[in-house]
């Protein structure tokens, strides 16, 4: 049996424990809300412009001004995990991790196989682990969580669009958790370019045969909508992350918090057995001196 000062001392290492991550779920907790209204908001609005591009995309798949659109032979690739700077947040990080390692060993395995994959990673985390598995890296953002707006966003996004132009990459997707609730984070693999049409089999006959007139020209539609609804679609794939990252440290903290209390009380059982081991001994000396004395 542990003495009792052992037993005070990982009390005292638990209980300071547990303030640290009964506050961190406060902290995680209060970020969650604001970002959870950021992209509520941010949805609908992000939803609706996905499915104009989507019909925009069959619309124009056969012009060639459609350069968002060209389907080319994919010879290289890049990959964007989107991860977090900081830690303690369960499995958040390391399903990401995951996730790229998996179309690099399956769906891009050629590519990958030829060095033709490169990385863009968004979170230090991400980095960190990515390039410890020997992935290239290209570039690193780690600063984009501390201001995150969305004319951050736009110099992001226009570097991307202008390596898919100039045909440095022929296939850009993006990995991250998308929010759902504050215990639940779905991951999400999504094309960013090119921007594909939605799939035939889910269209009714009656949206298959729509004639869209534009208005204005299909040149003006080209160079404004279509490079502003890629930038909502990472706009909107940081917001969903940057939520999905505090609801999960706010689960994870809930967790450990629940378990620092499970484990003292263990230790005050513990501690209360060692306690009245002590007293007992302490009594049977006593009584052994005594008896001896007579």
């Amino acid at each position: 049996m542990p003495s009792l000062k052992e037993v005070r001392t990982r009390i005292s290492s638990v209980q300071s424990t547990r303030q640290i991550t009964s506050a961190m779920k406060m902290v995680a907790a209060a970020k969650l809300r604001k970002a959870q209204n950021a992209i509520l908001a941010l949805r609908p609005y992000a939803s609706k412009l996905q499915e104009i591009m989507q019909d925009l995309g069959r619309s124009l798949e056969d012009s060639n001004e459609n350069v968002f659109a060209k389907i080319r032979e994919v010879k290289k690739v890049l990959i964007i995990p989107i991860t977090s700077n900081r830690g303690l947040c369960g499995g958040f990080n390391i399903n990401v991790i995951k996730e790229t390692k998996r179309l690099t060993d399956n769906e891009f395995v050629v590519q990958h196989r030829a060095g033709n994959v490169d990385l863009f990673c968004i979170g230090k985390k991400g980095a960190d682990l990515l390039k410890a598995r020997g992935f290239r890296i290209i570039k690193i953002n780690t600063g984009i969580f501390d201001e995150l707006h969305f004319n951050n966003i736009v110099p992001i996004a226009e570097q991307l669009m202008q390596h898919f132009i100039n045909g440095e990459y022929d296939k850009i997707v993006l990995i991250y958790n998308r929010f759902k609730n504050a215990a639940v984070q779905m991951l999400k693999t999504e094309q960013f370019l090119p921007i594909t049409g939605q799939d035939e089999t889910t269209l009714s006959e009656t949206h298959k045969n729509i004639d869209y007139i534009f208005e204005p020209d299909k040149e003006e539609i080209l160079t404004e909508l279509i490079p502003k609804s890629l930038k909502v679609q990472l706009y909107k794939a940081l917001i969903d992350s940057f939520a999905a990252e505090h609801g999960a440290r706010m689960t994870a903290m809930h967790k450990a918090t629940d378990n620092a209390d499970e484990l003292l009380k263990d230790l005050k059982l513990s501690y209360n057995k060692a306690r009245q081991a002590s007293i007992t001994k302490e009594i049977l000396e006593i009584v052994s001196g005594a008896e001896a004395l007579r």
